[in-house]
């Protein structure tokens, strides 16, 4: 329900922007495709996985590029989130990435998750260097799967993460992608 009501309000801050795969790394991948990989990487828990990339697929189009890895995040009205992982691109290869940041809003409790990001409008590896705004939504207890959208300049991606940790709320924040960890979510 939180999930919906942070897309919605996404969409109403134009951070939603429907996306299309264009660009120097251009070739996309198929909704199949980051099935079987988030599969492959999400092991056991991938059970919701296919119905919420398909969402996405569905709404901003096919990504050229996609994220695995893992995160955490905590709160008590004001958090933040770390997190690493691997781009994929057809045209690039793979490439290591960082990311944090900071967010506020009725929001209480910790998490930790397997992410799957899905990029799109990715014309270089340096467009997903930088910060992303969104708004993001969570009530779950245990764990499940949940899809935000964050955006920059017309690079826009899509965490899906499955995880477990007890958290209820609504936040406004941004996530800063860099090549090396840091501890400084600004």
């Amino acid at each position: 329900m939180l999930n919906r009501f942070a897309l919605v309000l996404a969409l109403l801050f134009g951070l939603a922007a429907p996306a299309m795969a264009q660009g120097s790394l251009s070739d996309s991948y198929s909704g199949e495709e980051l099935v079987e990989s988030g599969r492959e990487f999400f092991g056991s828990a991938a059970q919701g996985l296919a119905s919420v990339v398909e969402r996405a697929v569905s709404q901003f189009g096919l990504p050229n590029g996609y994220i695995l890895g893992e995160d955490a995040g905590g709160a008590l009205f004001a958090g933040a989130r770390y997190g690493e992982g691997t781009l994929f691109t057809r045209n690039a290869g793979q490439y290591s990435v960082y990311w944090q940041g900071p967010s506020i809003g009725f929001d209480i409790g910790g998490d930790g998750s397997k992410v799957m990001v899905l990029v799109y409008n990715l014309n270089q590896i340096q467009d997903v260097l930088g910060r992303f705004a969104g708004v993001d939504g969570s009530a779950y207890v245990l764990g499940g799967f949940g899809m935000t959208v964050i955006k920059r300049a017309n690079v826009v991606m899509v965490p899906i993460r499955s995880g477990v940790g007890a958290r209820l709320g609504l936040n406004v924040g941004y996530l800063k992608f860099t090549a090396e960890p840091t501890w400084n979510p600004f």
